[in-house]
Protein backbone atom coordinates (compact mmCIF):
# COMPACT_ATOMS: atom_id res chain seq x y z
CA UNK A 1 0.00 0.00 0.00
CA UNK A 2 2.75 2.66 1.27
CA UNK A 3 4.43 1.99 -2.65
CA UNK A 4 1.00 2.67 -4.10
CA UNK A 5 1.15 5.55 -2.44
CA UNK A 6 4.36 6.87 -3.47
CA UNK A 7 3.45 5.94 -7.08
CA UNK A 8 0.61 7.53 -6.98
CA UNK A 9 2.21 11.35 -5.18
CA UNK A 10 5.02 10.95 -8.09
CA UNK A 11 2.91 10.78 -10.87
CA UNK A 12 0.61 13.17 -8.96
CA UNK A 13 4.16 15.94 -9.60
CA UNK A 14 5.23 14.37 -12.69
CA UNK A 15 1.79 15.08 -14.76
CA UNK A 16 1.08 17.79 -12.94
CA UNK A 17 4.74 19.77 -13.71
CA UNK A 18 4.35 18.61 -16.88
CA UNK A 19 1.22 20.24 -17.66
CA UNK A 20 2.16 23.44 -15.42
CA UNK A 21 5.43 24.02 -17.86
CA UNK A 22 3.91 23.43 -21.05
CA UNK A 23 0.48 25.95 -19.81
CA UNK A 24 3.31 28.70 -19.11
CA UNK A 25 5.96 27.73 -21.11
CA UNK A 26 6.21 24.99 -24.01
CA UNK A 27 2.89 25.77 -25.54
CA UNK A 28 3.86 29.40 -26.60
CA UNK A 29 7.03 28.21 -28.30
CA UNK A 30 5.30 25.78 -30.15
CA UNK A 31 5.26 26.39 -34.27
CA UNK A 32 2.76 24.79 -36.51
CA UNK A 33 3.70 22.69 -38.64
CA UNK A 34 3.48 22.44 -43.03
CA UNK A 35 -0.31 22.62 -43.09
CA UNK A 36 -0.28 25.10 -40.41
CA UNK A 37 -1.66 22.87 -37.14
CA UNK A 38 0.18 23.15 -34.09
CA UNK A 39 0.62 19.48 -32.24
CA UNK A 40 0.77 18.65 -28.67
CA UNK A 41 3.44 16.54 -27.87
CA UNK A 42 2.20 12.79 -26.48
CA UNK A 43 3.93 13.59 -23.31
CA UNK A 44 2.30 16.76 -22.46
CA UNK A 45 -1.39 14.99 -23.93
CA UNK A 46 -0.96 12.27 -21.62
CA UNK A 47 0.02 14.63 -18.40
CA UNK A 48 -2.86 16.44 -19.27
CA UNK A 49 -5.24 14.22 -19.09
CA UNK A 50 -3.79 12.01 -16.30
CA UNK A 51 -3.49 14.33 -13.97
CA UNK A 52 -6.82 15.15 -12.93
CA UNK A 53 -7.59 11.38 -12.68
CA UNK A 54 -4.55 10.32 -10.74
CA UNK A 55 -5.18 13.73 -8.15
CA UNK A 56 -8.81 12.26 -7.67
CA UNK A 57 -8.17 8.67 -6.77
CA UNK A 58 -5.22 10.16 -4.86
CA UNK A 59 -7.62 12.21 -2.69
CA UNK A 60 -10.10 9.60 -2.72
CA UNK A 61 -8.14 7.06 -1.01
CA UNK A 62 -5.60 9.54 1.34
CA UNK A 63 -8.52 11.32 3.01
CA UNK A 64 -11.78 9.76 2.05
CA UNK A 65 -12.15 5.99 1.83
CA UNK A 66 -9.75 3.26 0.91
CA UNK A 67 -10.12 -0.32 -0.09
CA UNK A 68 -8.88 -3.17 1.18
CA UNK A 69 -8.83 -7.20 1.40
CA UNK A 70 -9.09 -9.29 4.02
CA UNK A 71 -6.45 -12.08 3.71
CA UNK A 72 -7.34 -13.83 7.34
CA UNK A 73 -9.98 -15.30 9.26
CA UNK A 74 -9.04 -13.51 12.56
CA UNK A 75 -11.90 -11.58 12.39
CA UNK A 76 -14.50 -13.90 11.68
CA UNK A 77 -17.72 -13.86 11.77
CA UNK A 78 -17.35 -10.12 11.39
CA UNK A 79 -15.25 -10.26 8.23
CA UNK A 80 -14.42 -12.76 6.52
CA UNK A 81 -11.83 -14.13 4.08
CA UNK A 82 -11.98 -12.99 1.01
CA UNK A 83 -14.17 -9.85 1.62
CA UNK A 84 -12.75 -6.59 0.15
CA UNK A 85 -14.00 -3.40 2.35
CA UNK A 86 -13.76 0.11 2.97
CA UNK A 87 -12.00 1.93 5.46
CA UNK A 88 -12.70 6.01 6.21
CA UNK A 89 -9.99 7.69 6.11
CA UNK A 90 -11.22 10.50 7.70
CA UNK A 91 -12.55 9.18 11.02
CA UNK A 92 -9.66 9.48 13.21
CA UNK A 93 -7.61 12.71 11.74
CA UNK A 94 -6.83 13.45 8.25
CA UNK A 95 -3.04 12.31 7.36
CA UNK A 96 -0.68 13.33 4.22
CA UNK A 97 0.06 9.99 2.09
CA UNK A 98 3.70 8.31 2.77
CA UNK A 99 4.30 10.38 5.78
CA UNK A 100 1.39 10.25 7.66
CA UNK A 101 1.22 13.29 8.95
CA UNK A 102 -1.67 14.44 10.57
CA UNK A 103 -3.11 17.58 9.35
CA UNK A 104 -6.73 17.73 10.78
CA UNK A 105 -7.72 16.19 13.81
CA UNK A 106 -11.39 14.69 13.25
CA UNK A 107 -11.95 12.41 16.07
CA UNK A 108 -10.56 9.05 17.94
CA UNK A 109 -11.57 5.46 17.98
CA UNK A 110 -14.61 4.35 20.23
CA UNK A 111 -14.66 1.34 22.26
CA UNK A 112 -15.72 -1.38 19.39
CA UNK A 113 -14.54 0.26 16.55
CA UNK A 114 -13.13 -2.02 13.59
CA UNK A 115 -10.35 -0.84 12.77
CA UNK A 116 -7.49 -1.13 10.06
CA UNK A 117 -4.02 -0.03 11.12
CA UNK A 118 -0.37 -0.71 10.10
CA UNK A 119 0.72 -3.77 12.06
CA UNK A 120 2.95 -2.08 14.93
CA UNK A 121 6.21 -4.93 14.64
CA UNK A 122 6.16 -4.39 10.60
CA UNK A 123 4.31 -0.78 9.06
CA UNK A 124 4.44 -2.30 6.15
CA UNK A 125 1.40 -5.21 6.54
CA UNK A 126 -1.78 -3.62 7.27
CA UNK A 127 -4.36 -5.28 10.30
CA UNK A 128 -7.76 -4.78 10.99
CA UNK A 129 -8.65 -5.73 14.58
CA UNK A 130 -11.80 -4.45 16.77
CA UNK A 131 -10.43 -1.59 19.64
CA UNK A 132 -11.34 -2.65 22.73
CA UNK A 133 -9.08 -0.64 25.07
CA UNK A 134 -9.18 3.22 25.37
CA UNK A 135 -5.66 5.36 26.14
CA UNK A 136 -5.74 5.00 30.50
CA UNK A 137 -7.94 1.99 30.51
CA UNK A 138 -7.16 -1.30 32.11
CA UNK A 139 -8.01 -4.60 30.15
CA UNK A 140 -8.18 -7.87 31.82
CA UNK A 141 -8.55 -10.93 29.78
CA UNK A 142 -10.08 -13.96 32.38
CA UNK A 143 -12.07 -17.18 31.21
CA UNK A 144 -12.26 -15.43 27.51
CA UNK A 145 -14.36 -12.70 29.37
CA UNK A 146 -12.99 -9.02 28.94
CA UNK A 147 -12.93 -6.60 31.72
CA UNK A 148 -12.25 -3.21 31.21
CA UNK A 149 -11.93 -0.92 34.14
CA UNK A 150 -13.08 -3.76 36.21
CA UNK A 151 -16.19 -4.12 34.27
CA UNK A 152 -17.31 -7.57 32.07
CA UNK A 153 -17.92 -6.97 28.85
CA UNK A 154 -21.32 -8.99 28.36
CA UNK A 155 -21.63 -11.43 26.29
CA UNK A 156 -24.36 -13.78 25.45
CA UNK A 157 -24.29 -17.10 23.63
CA UNK A 158 -26.04 -17.16 20.74
CA UNK A 159 -25.61 -20.89 18.92
CA UNK A 160 -22.90 -22.43 17.06
CA UNK A 161 -20.75 -21.14 13.76
CA UNK A 162 -21.11 -22.51 10.38
CA UNK A 163 -18.97 -21.55 8.49
CA UNK A 164 -18.73 -22.56 3.93
CA UNK A 165 -15.64 -21.65 1.57
CA UNK A 166 -12.24 -20.59 3.61
CA UNK A 167 -14.04 -20.46 7.05
CA UNK A 168 -15.40 -23.79 7.02
CA UNK A 169 -12.81 -24.53 9.63
CA UNK A 170 -14.66 -22.13 12.27
CA UNK A 171 -17.49 -24.82 11.90
CA UNK A 172 -18.87 -25.62 15.55
CA UNK A 173 -17.21 -22.78 17.45
CA UNK A 174 -19.39 -21.12 19.99
CA UNK A 175 -21.07 -17.68 18.35
CA UNK A 176 -21.47 -14.85 21.54
CA UNK A 177 -22.81 -11.97 21.18
CA UNK A 178 -20.73 -9.27 23.20
CA UNK A 179 -21.31 -5.56 23.84
CA UNK A 180 -17.94 -3.25 23.65
CA UNK A 181 -19.59 0.29 23.47
CA UNK A 182 -23.18 0.48 22.41
CA UNK A 183 -23.49 -2.20 19.63
CA UNK A 184 -23.28 -5.84 19.78
CA UNK A 185 -21.23 -7.83 17.39
CA UNK A 186 -20.87 -11.58 16.84
CA UNK A 187 -17.03 -13.13 18.43
CA UNK A 188 -16.27 -16.73 18.35
CA UNK A 189 -14.92 -18.82 20.88
CA UNK A 190 -13.27 -22.22 20.59
CA UNK A 191 -14.22 -24.46 23.60
CA UNK A 192 -11.40 -26.39 24.14
CA UNK A 193 -8.78 -23.86 24.01
CA UNK A 194 -8.02 -22.58 27.03
CA UNK A 195 -5.78 -18.91 27.70
CA UNK A 196 -4.12 -17.86 30.81
CA UNK A 197 -5.22 -14.66 32.82
CA UNK A 198 -3.62 -11.66 31.56
CA UNK A 199 -4.05 -8.08 32.18
CA UNK A 200 -2.44 -4.55 30.77
CA UNK A 201 -2.96 -1.06 31.04
CA UNK A 202 -3.10 0.73 27.93
CA UNK A 203 -0.86 4.05 27.75
CA UNK A 204 -1.80 7.05 26.40
CA UNK A 205 -1.63 7.45 22.67
CA UNK A 206 -2.23 4.01 21.91
CA UNK A 207 -4.69 1.35 21.74
CA UNK A 208 -5.89 -2.75 22.67
CA UNK A 209 -7.28 -4.54 19.62
CA UNK A 210 -8.45 -7.36 19.42
CA UNK A 211 -9.79 -10.03 16.77
CA UNK A 212 -13.54 -10.97 16.93
CA UNK A 213 -12.54 -14.80 16.04
CA UNK A 214 -10.82 -14.96 19.75
CA UNK A 215 -8.91 -18.10 19.66
CA UNK A 216 -7.57 -17.64 16.24
CA UNK A 217 -6.28 -13.94 16.12
CA UNK A 218 -2.58 -12.75 16.73
CA UNK A 219 -3.72 -9.08 18.08
CA UNK A 220 -2.48 -7.03 21.09
CA UNK A 221 -2.21 -10.16 23.36
CA UNK A 222 0.43 -11.13 21.54
CA UNK A 223 2.35 -7.77 19.92
CA UNK A 224 0.88 -4.96 21.96
CA UNK A 225 -0.54 -1.47 21.57
CA UNK A 226 -1.39 0.08 18.48
CA UNK A 227 0.23 3.69 18.35
CA UNK A 228 -2.56 6.11 17.28
CA UNK A 229 -0.42 7.35 14.65
CA UNK A 230 -0.27 3.88 12.90
CA UNK A 231 -3.95 3.79 12.42
CA UNK A 232 -5.19 3.68 9.00
CA UNK A 233 -9.27 4.47 9.44
CA UNK A 234 -12.59 2.97 10.44
CA UNK A 235 -13.63 -0.43 8.75
CA UNK A 236 -17.25 0.61 7.45
CA UNK A 237 -18.51 -1.86 4.67
CA UNK A 238 -18.22 -4.68 2.57
CA UNK A 239 -17.89 -3.52 -1.08
CA UNK A 240 -16.94 -7.39 -2.49
CA UNK A 241 -16.53 -10.79 -1.24
CA UNK A 242 -14.33 -13.44 -3.56
CA UNK A 243 -14.18 -16.60 -2.06
CA UNK A 244 -13.06 -20.28 -3.53
CA UNK A 245 -13.04 -18.76 -7.15
CA UNK A 246 -16.94 -17.27 -6.86
CA UNK A 247 -18.40 -13.99 -6.03
CA UNK A 248 -19.92 -14.32 -2.55
CA UNK A 249 -23.12 -11.94 -3.72
CA UNK A 250 -24.63 -12.06 0.03
CA UNK A 251 -22.06 -10.12 1.50
CA UNK A 252 -21.91 -7.54 -0.46
CA UNK A 253 -22.78 -4.14 1.27
CA UNK A 254 -22.53 -5.79 4.25
CA UNK A 255 -22.02 -3.11 7.18
CA UNK A 256 -18.89 -3.97 9.74
CA UNK A 257 -19.94 -3.05 13.15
Amino acid sequence: MLLFEIILVVLSLVTGLVWLMDRLLWRKARQPDAEGQVHEPVLVEYSRSLFPVIVIVLILRSFIAEPFRIPSSSMMPTVLIGDFILVSKFSYGLRLPVTYTEILDTGRPDRGDVVVFRYPPDPRQNYIKRVVGLPGDEVVYRNKVIYVNGEPVPQQADGRYVGSGSGRDMTGASVLLETLGSTPHEILQLDFRQRDEQRWVVPEGEYFVMGDNRDNSEDSRAWGFVPEGNLVGRAFVVWMSWDNGGVEFSRIGTVIR
